[in-house]
């Protein structure tokens, strides 16, 4: 489906792309090939808390992306402030196309939908005619 806009759900484990219109939209799913789990500290030592960015996986996540124009990257946790981060850094040529950047839950594929089409219509009320 070509789309302008989409929106990715994220967390640590999964990643769900939404490409959408007014009227349909499709998903697709990607899971990292690293293990995850918390690191918790040890009593009396300050060792890191969790493990590094999946770059891998954030590299697949914005290829994924890259067909739509504008995107709004969702999520718990720090995922998707990591994934906007990595984007910036890795990315710059793309990095324009990050609308914006939200904290969610765990809703559902018809909640994320809805909600970025609601986020849309107002974030292009907002933009200038000749970004759009």
């Amino acid at each position: 489906m070509q789309s302008y806009h989409a929106a990715v759900w994220l967390d640590h484990v999964e990643a769900r792309i939404f490409f959408f219109d007014r009227d349909a939209s499709e998903v697709h799913t990607l899971r990292t090939t690293l293990p995850h789990h918390q690191l918790h500290n040890k009593a009396g030592t300050i060792e890191g808390k969790k493990n590094p960015p999946d770059a891998t996986f954030y590299d697949e996540v914005t290829a994924r992306l890259k067909p739509a124009q504008e995107w709004l990257i969702l999520g718990p946790g720090s995922a998707h402030d990591e994934l906007a981060a990595h984007i910036r850094s890795f990315h710059p040529d793309l990095a324009g196309r990050i609308i914006g950047v939200t904290t969610v839950d765990h809703p559902t594929d018809k909640q994320i939908v809805a909600h970025a089409r609601s986020f849309f219509r107002a974030a292009d009320r907002m933009l200038p005619l000749e970004t759009r």
